[in-house]
């Protein structure tokens, strides 16, 4: 039997690392949106607000990310064409607006209501950054990485999560905008010398500039760059023929399409009802109900470099694992956090003497961030990007998006109210059900795309034999990027 012989690794790596890094500030840039709630929400319901003649209520806060998750739902949908249409680098100079906007606003802000228009204009910041840059990352990268540079992503988010605690402990509100107006500004600045998108570029016909791009991006081998030049040429008048007829039928129109999409839209609700959002929110509970002598402030800062420890954990293992395996992990082990944090609710609740074990939450509350980033926080948007056909690839995601915001608002919404209903303990088994039935899902539908081209994929979710492996895809750039999700 011939032996075939290992694809050649190929140049330009760090390169394509750097250009992740600077267009990863943007995303950055929204996890401190997302992370100053935590430090100031407090102050903003307290006497001496910073904010407003009265103090916030408690279903006025609730609004605070509320109105971010209707707003990212209300944009998804709207941005979903632009990034086909548009400059990727112009797209990305564009959102550094409403980051802008959004900071000044909190900075002169005396009413209520420019806190939350400044909220909504997170919500939009989030919207473009979930499909700005994955795509982006998706165009650039070869493709025995993009595992990895994607789950990049949620390591910049949990990144800017935790900087949001820090320097919320630190500053006052206005202040602690002011020095926010960095972030939007270093990447104005740094994005402006990484290279436009070479599939961009080809579509526009600009080919020299294509040139120029891929050989930056190969680390200056011309070689390796005229032949993938030449490969995504040779692609782009079918991708562009079959995007321009792409229908809403389309999504219909045989099995790999109906089953990516139930995929996707359950990854998402799957990723938001696993309980990240009650275990965020009820940080400061646990380490209470544990006798923690931790300040709010510094129990969250703790779970932020925690959740930063999961998302390197998770970039790491990404494309040693394998998606699907890191999912059914990541659910298996929420499963179980949530139900040991359960059984102390419970028997909390009803007079039992757990002073002893005031360790084994706090404990419980840091192994689910971590299982948690290792798979459901990351793998989604990763699977997104690769289980569809390229010329449906763009509307499946914007539907599955929306799902994810949707499932967001209803959670922020709604477990306030569950907890009056079910109490704590009754809350944290039904989030373990949910994981519960996630593994399922996960189990039972989803393929492992670690390495497989997207051909190979789309053709197993048909329900046809795969008969092509990593050994035989082509490592280059553009192969599996056109129309890339843009989650």
């Amino acid at each position: 039997m011939e032996k075939r012989e290992k694809p050649p690794s190929e140049p330009g790596k760090w390169r394509q690392f750097l250009a992740v890094m600077v267009v990863n500030l943007s995303t950055m840039t929204y996890g401190l949106m997302v992370g100053w709630q935590s430090p100031y929400g407090p102050q903003l319901q307290s006497s001496s607000s910073p904010v407003g003649n009265e103090p916030m209520t408690d279903e006025a806060v609730s609004w605070l990310s509320g109105i971010t998750c209707l707003a990212g739902g209300l944009v998804t949908g709207l941005l979903s064409v632009i990034p086909d249409k548009y400059s990727r680098k112009r797209f990305g100079y564009l959102l550094t607006l409403p980051m802008v906007i959004s900071w000044v606003l909190i900075i002169f802000a005396t009413e209520h209501i420019h806190i939350y228009i400044a909220r909504f204009l997170h919500g939009v910041v989030g919207a473009g950054t979930f499909f700005f840059v994955p795509v982006y990352v998706s165009e650039i990268s070869n493709d025995n990485i993009r595992g990895l540079l994607g789950s990049l992503l949620m390591f910049a988010i949990n990144f800017g999560i935790l900087l949001g605690y820090v320097l919320g402990g630190m500053f006052s509100l206005s202040v602690f905008a002011i020095i926010n107006l960095a972030g939007p500004v270093l990447f104005l600045v740094t994005f402006a010398f990484m290279p436009e998108s070479p599939v961009y570029l080809v579509r526009q016909n600009r080919i020299r500039e294509a040139a120029r791009s891929l050989k930056w991006l190969k680390d200056g081998d011309g070689l390796v760059a005229e032949r993938t030049l030449s490969y995504i040429q040779a692609n782009m008048k079918q991708a562009d023929t079959a995007t321009r007829s792409v229908k809403l039928s389309d999504l219909f129109r045989d099995r790999a399409t109906i089953k990516g999409l139930i995929i996707v839209t359950g990854l998402f609700i799957c990723q938001q009802f696993c309980g990240i959002f009650a275990m965020i929110t009820y940080t400061e509970t646990i380490f209470e109900a544990s006798g923690s002598s931790l300040s709010p402030n510094a129990a969250s800062v703790v779970i932020g470099t925690i959740q930063l420890f999961g998302a390197c954990l998770a970039s790491s293992l990404m494309e040693r694992a394998g998606r699907r395996s890191l999912l059914l992990i990541s659910c298996v082990g929420m499963c179980l956090c949530h139900c040991v944090i359960g059984g102390y609710c419970y028997f909390q609740e009803f007079g039992y003497n757990v002073t002893a074990y005031g360790w084994v939450p706090v404990t419980a509350l840091s192994v689910f961030m971590i299982v948690y980033c290792l798979g459901m926080g990351a793998a989604p948007i990763i699977v997104t990007t690769e289980i569809f056909s390229r010329d449906v690839t763009s509307l499946a995601t914007t539907i599955g998006l929306c799902c994810l915001w949707l499932a967001a608002f209803v959670i922020v919404k709604v477990f306030a109210q569950l907890i009056a209903l079910l109490g704590m303990y009754g809350c944290f088994f039904l989030l373990a059900l949910c994981c519960a039935l996630s593994f399922i899902f996960c189990f039972a539908l989803l393929p492992e795309t670690k390495g497989r081209i997207r051909e190979d994929i789309v053709d197993e979710l048909n329900g046809k034999r795969c008969t092509k492996s990593e050994k035989d895809a082509k490592h280059i750039i553009g192969m599996d990027s056109e129309h890339a999700a843009h989650v």
